[in-house]
């Protein structure tokens, strides 16, 4: 079975994740959209709330699953079987970050392989730390978030 983990803070997810997990699920028998939990990072959302949404995105697809892990990716994928990384790139600064990332997954994660791919244009400037700032300052993220949980965010 191919497996896929989508990794992210998803603080929120936006259309740009979204339009990502459903461009790569042919490629895969499952992709698992996982919140990568940083007790570092200050997070605007809790994670129920960004699991509780991204259960709503997906509820309708059954090979797309949603999870939670803290620690090493790589030991999330092992434990779930996965042989795969789902990584999105929007720009060049992307890349150089991702592509390092995935050489250390690949020698720590036995093998673990990475599939980038790249944003399409009228996503590229998407990104959940731009919608945070717009959220926190009480702008209008309807262009940037589904509609479901723009719906949620302005109450």
């Amino acid at each position: 079975m191919r497996i896929a983990v989508f990794p992210g803070s998803f603080d929120p997810i936006t259309i740009g994740h979204i339009d990502l997990v459903y461009r790569a699920k042919d490629l895969f028998d499952e992709i698992i959209v996982a919140v990568g939990v940083n007790s570092k990072k200050k997070s605007l959302f809790s994670l129920e709330q960004r699991l509780e949404w991204l259960n709503l995105v997906f509820k309708y697809d059954e090979t797309i699953k949603v999870d939670s892990f803290e620690g090493l990716t790589v030991n999330f994928c092992k434990k779930k079987k996965a042989r795969y990384l789902l990584r999105g790139l929007r720009n060049a600064s992307d890349f150089d970050y991702e592509k390092t990332i995935s050489q250390l997954n690949h020698i720590i994660g036995d093998d673990l392989e990475t599939l980038f791919l790249i944003s399409k244009p009228e996503y590229s400037h998407i990104s959940s730390s731009i919608v945070r700032e717009i959220i926190k300052g009480e702008g209008d993220v309807s262009k940037f978030v589904p509609e479901l949980i723009v719906k949620k965010i302005i109450k």
